[in-house]
This record gives structure tokens, sequence and C-alpha cells, in this order.
């Protein structure tokens, strides 16, 4: 772009060529003037009061006046502020500044930016005064005195449109400054603006390098807690198979332990039985002068355990109480007393006292407050307390922090209390970390209590006011085995069909005692054991069990289930069920379609008649325990057939306080018959192959054999009738009905 020169710069250096050229002009005048009048006076009001010099620079034109009045002239019109002046007294018509003489109206610059007059003696000097620039850019050319602005220069050199008058010598210095100083601006401000664009781009650069950092310390941090979720989920899963293989190792031992104490029972049972028929052969001799009425049990209760008397119609028994409980607990009992006697003297000088309600009482790590007329959850302390017994008190609410001093509980029995359901917060339980089972039967709940820890093995709710069980009730229990709820108001009703697909865990399961008319919906796969005794059970869908092919045990005693309402494909293709007890229902024949693995069938307190040919025919490898006890069987109730498919493997058959008038059919042909019941019957005749087979020459396989309470004369009984049984002494054949 072509430099055009600034138009003030132009003007100002005119106006100080026409400065020298008027004050030449001027001196030669006031010569002339003062020669030829030598007396007259300057005219007064004429002297210069520091107006700036005009910049057009035109002459003036009116020549009739002094020298004095063109030079003043020249001022007029000037938009520049007014100059500041300093008057240096002299002599009147001569002026003397610093050493030199003046004539009057002399003007001369004795420095830049400063014009002197002698005027009338006195020396008058305009020092011009620069205006304020209110620009950023700003430049000060050579030879003038105040700074100008370089858009100013470039505005007023564009609207100018004009070139400076060629003849003018200074003239070609003016645009070499003007592009020097511009090219400087420009390179500064480019300077200047790379210097802005490197500084943002570095602040750019920072800020993407911060925003890289928090993104990395971000992915850090979320890889960290993923590792921590990660090994927290890996211990729970190992504390929970480790609780599981030890959970399954004590009830392989308690297994183990249960059939040593039965198998000393049994041989105890035999020595007593063998004495007591000892006694009364000796009694028999002497007169027989009274008889034992003692009744002996024969059964070995792997299952099933029958009752000695026939139940009354008007009030059937409740089922008794299991004997494989019972026989856990003592065991459990002795196996603690024996642990702990052994360590009882090194142990009773380390231990602890702790301060303990009334009627509470420690024993290693357990507390046991049992009855003790407690109103509320006593605050206890004590970090290393495993079980806590709280049973039989008068306790309403469970309060939020109720076990904050007892954190590792493992076991609390809240049983026979008065808690109800909006007693207890739902934050109480939620801190027991390792609490496995909970008892909190006999109380006044109305729903499962929520916040129940996961660790949770166990829940007994018996005897409670349970109305109805939600689809979230069991929420978050994946580790629940065993559940109980029975003696409430559940029905099939209010029970969600959902509501026990969290508990993956859950294989036994106890509800009986409750309001069922069919069998609940939704049961879990893993569901091996089920209790439903004592409802109103009327049918078995064929869908009832499709979802439970796990099943091992099935009760359904004290209902009202009849033969033609067992759908013939509810259970017949069960691969795992083994345990059937349909106990004092209406049924008045065997079932057909029984499960083909079944093992025990109880059909005790029934109004059965008749057992149809070949009906547990199919079963494999066979039935071999059967319970028929207080029944309506007759002589034409029992048919040829009837059991086959179980000679070979029926191991207990108990046909007891029926009808019958003689010895079944096929009994006989039972090779592995360990246990027999056919006392309180109307059996008449014992022959001589009734019971044993004279043709088989294997040992003897009968133990126990009971006749008592019929209508047999003993002294017609052949000798080799009992061949089969191991000892006679295990035969009862007293007392019979006949005189």
């Amino acid at each position: 772009m072509k430099d055009k020169t600034p138009l003030s710069f132009i003007l100002q250096t005119s106006v100080m060529r026409l400065w020298l050229l008027l004050a030449v002009s001027f001196f030669c005048c006031l010569s002339y003037s003062s020669a030829e009048h030598p007396d007259r006076p300057l005219a007064p009001g004429r002297r210069r009061r520091g107006k700036k010099m005009v910049r057009q620079g035109k002459l003036p034109k009116d020549s009739g006046d002094n020298g004095a009045s063109l030079f003043i002239e020249t001022y007029k019109g000037v938009q520049e502020p007014k100059p500041s002046y300093n008057i240096i007294a002299g002599n009147t018509g001569q002026c003397v500044f610093q050493g030199i003489t003046m004539f009057d109206k002399t003007v001369w610059s004795p420095k830049p930016c400063v014009t002197c007059l002698c005027s009338g003696g006195d020396v008058v000097c305009d020092e011009l005064q620069c205006p304020l620039l209110k620009c950023q850019l700003k430049f000060k050319p050579i030879g003038e005195c105040c700074p100008i602005c370089i858009d100013s220069v470039h505005e007023v050199s564009e609207s100018s449109g004009d070139s400076p008058v060629p003849s003018d010598p200074s003239y070609g210095t003016i645009p070499h400054i003007h592009t020097q100083t511009e090219e400087s601006l420009r390179r500064e401000k480019q300077k200047e603006e790379e210097a802005r664009l490197r500084k943002k781009d570095a602040e750019r650069k920072m800020r993407k390098k911060q925003k890289k950092e928090a993104e990395r310390l971000r992915k850090q941090e979320r890889a960290k807690e993923e590792k921590l979720r990660r090994l927290r989920e890996e211990e729970e899963e190992k504390a929970a198979a480790e609780e599981k293989r030890r959970r399954m190792e004590e009830h392989r031992r308690v297994e183990e332990e249960r059939m040593r104490r039965q198998e000393r029972e049994m041989l105890r049972a035999f020595e007593e039985a063998a004495a007591r028929a000892h006694r009364g052969l000796k009694e028999e001799e002497r007169g027989e002068e009274e008889e034992e009425d003692e009744e002996m049990i024969w059964l070995r209760g792997d299952v099933f355990q029958m009752p000695s008397h026939r139940p009354t119609p008007e009030s059937l028994p409740a089922p008794p109480t299991s004997q494989v409980e019972e026989e856990e607990e003592e065991g459990e009992d002795e196996e603690e007393d024996g642990e702990t006697g052994e360590r009882l003297d090194d142990e009773e000088s380390l231990r602890i006292t702790y301060l303990l309600p009334k009627g509470c009482t420690i024993s290693d790590v357990i507390v046991s407050c049992e009855n003790a007329k407690l109103t509320s959850i006593p605050a206890l302390s004590i970090p290393e307390l495993k079980s806590l017994n709280l049973q039989g008190n008068a306790i309403t609410t469970i309060p939020g922090g109720a076990f904050n001093g007892v954190p590792n509980l493992e076991w609390i029995d809240l049983g026979k209390n008065k808690i109800l359901s909006s007693g207890i917060d739902p934050q109480a339980f939620r801190n027991l970390k390792f609490l496995s089972r909970l008892y909190l039967d006999g109380n006044l709940l109305e729903v499962i209590p929520r916040g129940l820890p996961h660790t949770l093995q166990e829940l007994k709710i018996n005897e409670n006011n349970l109305k109805e069980i939600e689809e979230n009730s069991f929420k978050g229990l994946s580790s629940l085995v065993t559940l109980e709820l029975e003696d409430n108001l559940l029905s099939e009703g209010n029970v969600n069909p959902e509501a026990f697909l969290t508990t993956k865990e859950l294989t036994y399961l106890r509800m009986g005692r409750n309001l069922f008319r069919t069998i609940p919906q939704g049961l879990p796969p893993s569901l091996q054991e089920l209790h439903l005794e004592n409802n109103l059970i009327e049918e078995i869908s064929e869908g009832a069990f499709n979802q439970t092919k796990n099943l091992n045990v099935v009760m359904l005693r004290h209902n009202r289930l009849d033969e033609t309402r067992i759908a013939p494909l509810a259970w017949i293709d069960h691969k795992s069920l083994e345990s059937v007890d349909l106990s004092y229902n209406k049924i008045h024949l065997v079932p057909s379609f029984l499960p083909k693995s079944l093992i025990h069938l109880g059909l005790v307190g029934n109004r059965i008649e008749r057992i149809p040919g070949y009906v547990f025919a199919h079963m494999e490898p066979g039935l071999e325990y059967l319970y028929l006890s207080f029944n309506k069987l007759d002589a034409d109730g029992v048919e040829p057939e009837s059991f086959f498919g179980t000679l070979n493997s029926m191991t207990e058959l108990c046909l007891d306080h029926n009808q019958l008038t003689g010895v079944p059919y096929g009994v006989n042909e039972m090779t592995s018959l360990h246990f027999l019941r056919l006392n309180n019957n109307n059996i008449r005749h014992i022959g001589e192959d009734s019971i044993c087979d004279p043709l088989n020459d294997e040992d003897s396989h009968l133990v126990a054999l009971r006749l008592e309470n019929n209508l047999i004369d003993t002294r017609k009984i052949a000798p080799s009738a009992f061949s089969c049984v191991r000892s006679y002494s295990s035969v009862v054949l007293k007392p019979q009905r006949i005189k």
C-alpha cells in the first residue's frame, strides 16, 4: 500500500516557512517605517497573544497594514488549545533576550516548540501545548512538537487525496519516516498478536493437558474402585463358600452322629426287648400274673414315626416332634458339654465378667436371657458374642441400634415375645454382617421384617399373624437355606408367586398349619423339602411341582386330599422325590401314579380299604418303607399282586390297626423285610409259610415282628412259622384278645 504524507505535517512545514518569510518581511517593514517615522508609536492592541500559527499557510491580501497586523491575522481560526505566555520585561521599542537586542515586533524561536515576539520592549514567548489524544497508537514526527494518532494520519492522508508540493525540499524525507514507523508498529502489533496467539495456544494446551490429567485420574479412581469392589465380592463369595462348606460339614457330622446314636438305640431296644421277653417267659411260667402294657417302638424312624394309638376323628393329633431334631439337639448338647468340660478349668480364670440384666447368664460366647421378664432389647457391649437368646420375654420393639454392641452375632432367638411388625426398625439387623440364624417364633408379626442381612441362612417366623408374603418380602436373602412360616394366616391367595425368586439357595420350607387349599405356586427350583401339614389342601394339580424338580421330601399329612384329586402327572416323573407323607387325609385307595423314585410312603390315618394290584410296580429301585397303620384294610383289601415291585426292596411294613384277618399275600416273599407290624388286627391264624418262606434257605432277615392284640391262639402256631426271624425274643405275641 502506498504511503501518503500527513496533511497536518505539510501544513505545519508550510507555516514554518511562512513564518520565516513573514519575519524577514516584517523586519524590513519595521526598519523602513522606523527610518521614515521614527517617532510613530506602535498601534495598541496589535501585539500577538500567543495564537498558534494558521495552518492554511496563506499570506494576507491587504498590504496596507503594518507587519505586526499581518502577522497576527495568520493566527485567526485556529482550533488548538490556547498556549501559555512568558513575558520578559524590557525597554520600550527594543527587547533584550539572552544578551541579544531584538527590534520591536521581532519573532524568533529560541528552542523547538517555543516562539517569541518582541512587542513594545516586552518579549512574549508562546510555548505550544499538545492536545490530549484518545488513541492507542501515537507517533511524533521529526520536527513536530506534538505526537499524532496513527489512525488520524491515515484518515487525513486519505481524505486529502492531494500530494504535497513537489518543490518542497523536505517532502522526500517524510514518507520514509512514516513508512518506517508504521512498519515498526505493524511488526510490533504482529509480534504482540503472535505472542497473544502463542499464549492462547499455550493456555489451550495447558487446559487440554489438565483435562487429560483429570480424566486419567478419574479413570484410575474408577479402576481402583472397581478393583476394590471385585475384591470385596470375591471375599464375600469365599466367605459364603466357606460358610456353606462348614455348614455342610457340620450337617454331615451331625448326620453321622445321629446314625450312630440311632444304631445304639436300636441295639439297646433289642436288648431291652429280649430282656422283657425273657422276663415274660419267666412270668408266664410262674402263672403270668401280670402282663406288661408298655409298647415298644420298632420303627427305624428315618422319615416317619408311627403313633401307638388310633387318632380320634374329632381331634386328629398334630404331627409329632421330629425325632431327628431331638436327637440332633441332644447330640449337640452332649458334644458342647464334652468340649467345654475339658476347657472349663483352663478358661475359668480368663473369663471376663460382664454387666448383664437380671436373669441373664453368659457362657463362653453365648448370652441367655430366656424368661428374664425383659421388655426391651438389653444394651450389651460384647463384641465377641456369637449367640443371644431372648426367648420368653415381653419385648415389643426392636430399635435401629439394638445390636450395635454385639456386631458379630451369628444367632438370635427372639421367640415367644410380643414383637409387632411396626415395632421393628428397618435398620435393626443391617449391621449384623455375620448373622446366619434368626428365630422370631411366637410373636405378633403380620409381615416379613424388612432389612434382614443377606448372610441369613435360617429364618423362623412360626406362630405369628402373617397375612401376606409380598414380592419383595425375601429381597436380598440369596443365602437363605431354611425358612419356617408355620401356624400363620397364609393361603395361596396372599402369597405372591414371585416372592421366592431371590431365594436361590432355599432347600427347606415349612408352611404347615396355615390356610392353603392348593399347593402354593412359585416355589424355588432349589427346594428339596416341603412341609404343608395341617392345611386345607384338597387338590394336587398337574403343574403343582413343575418348577421343583429337586424335591426330595413332601409332607402333606393332615389335609383334605383323596386319591381322585391327585393328578396322574403331578409327580410321577420326579427323579429325586423319595419321601411322600399323605397321612391323615381322606384317601380310600392307595394312590396310583406315585413318584417312580419313591422310597418312603406314609398313608397312616386314612380310610384305605384296598391296595390295588401293581400299584408299586413302576417304582425304581423300589419302595422300602410303607406305613398303612390306622386304616380299614381287611382280607379282601390286599390282592396277591398288591406288593408286586416291592418284594426285593421292602424294609419296613406297617399294617397295624386295620381289620386284617390274616397275614397279607406277598409278605413271605419280601426278602429284605426287617420290621413288620401286624398288631391290633383280627388275625386268627399264623400259617407255617404266612410270614417266612420255608423254601428260602437264606439267613434270617426279620429283626422285629409284632402280632399282639389279635385273635391268635399262640399254642397253635407252627414251630417253623418264625424261622426267618433272627431271634424269637424279637417276636411280640402278647397280649391277645382271646380268652
